[in-house]
Protein backbone atom coordinates (compact mmCIF):
# COMPACT_ATOMS: atom_id res chain seq x y z
CA UNK A 1 0.00 0.00 0.00
CA UNK A 2 1.23 3.45 -1.02
CA UNK A 3 1.52 6.56 1.79
CA UNK A 4 -0.92 8.54 -0.18
CA UNK A 5 -3.09 5.20 -0.27
CA UNK A 6 -2.80 4.72 3.29
CA UNK A 7 -3.21 8.65 3.98
CA UNK A 8 -6.15 8.20 2.27
CA UNK A 9 -7.74 5.47 3.94
CA UNK A 10 -7.11 7.16 7.35
CA UNK A 11 -8.65 10.57 6.36
CA UNK A 12 -11.56 8.54 5.54
CA UNK A 13 -11.49 6.72 8.95
CA UNK A 14 -10.90 9.97 10.49
CA UNK A 15 -13.93 12.12 8.62
CA UNK A 16 -16.28 8.58 9.31
CA UNK A 17 -15.22 8.75 13.36
CA UNK A 18 -16.16 12.71 13.35
CA UNK A 19 -19.73 12.19 11.54
CA UNK A 20 -20.64 9.25 14.44
CA UNK A 21 -19.32 11.82 17.36
CA UNK A 22 -21.64 14.89 15.62
CA UNK A 23 -24.07 11.85 15.71
CA UNK A 24 -24.23 10.51 19.29
CA UNK A 25 -23.64 13.88 20.77
CA UNK A 26 -26.82 14.90 19.59
CA UNK A 27 -28.70 11.97 21.52
CA UNK A 28 -29.30 12.60 24.66
CA UNK A 29 -28.84 9.14 25.49
CA UNK A 30 -25.35 8.36 24.32
CA UNK A 31 -22.49 6.91 25.76
CA UNK A 32 -20.01 9.39 27.32
CA UNK A 33 -17.51 6.64 26.97
CA UNK A 34 -18.37 5.36 24.18
CA UNK A 35 -17.90 9.35 22.78
CA UNK A 36 -14.85 9.71 24.41
CA UNK A 37 -12.98 6.35 23.24
CA UNK A 38 -14.12 7.44 19.83
CA UNK A 39 -12.56 11.00 20.40
CA UNK A 40 -9.51 9.55 21.49
CA UNK A 41 -9.31 7.30 18.39
CA UNK A 42 -10.17 10.00 16.25
CA UNK A 43 -7.07 11.94 17.57
CA UNK A 44 -5.00 8.79 17.48
CA UNK A 45 -5.31 9.16 13.34
CA UNK A 46 -4.92 12.51 12.81
CA UNK A 47 -1.62 12.13 15.16
CA UNK A 48 -1.03 9.32 12.75
CA UNK A 49 -1.95 11.48 9.37
CA UNK A 50 0.58 14.39 10.60
CA UNK A 51 3.33 12.06 11.00
CA UNK A 52 2.93 10.34 7.56
CA UNK A 53 2.77 14.01 6.15
CA UNK A 54 5.56 14.97 7.70
CA UNK A 55 7.56 11.86 7.15
CA UNK A 56 6.69 11.79 3.32
CA UNK A 57 7.60 15.63 3.08
CA UNK A 58 11.13 14.54 4.73
CA UNK A 59 12.22 12.23 2.18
Amino acid sequence: MSIESHLAELERRHAALETKIKEATLHPSSDSLAIAEMKRRKLQLKDEISRLRNGATLH
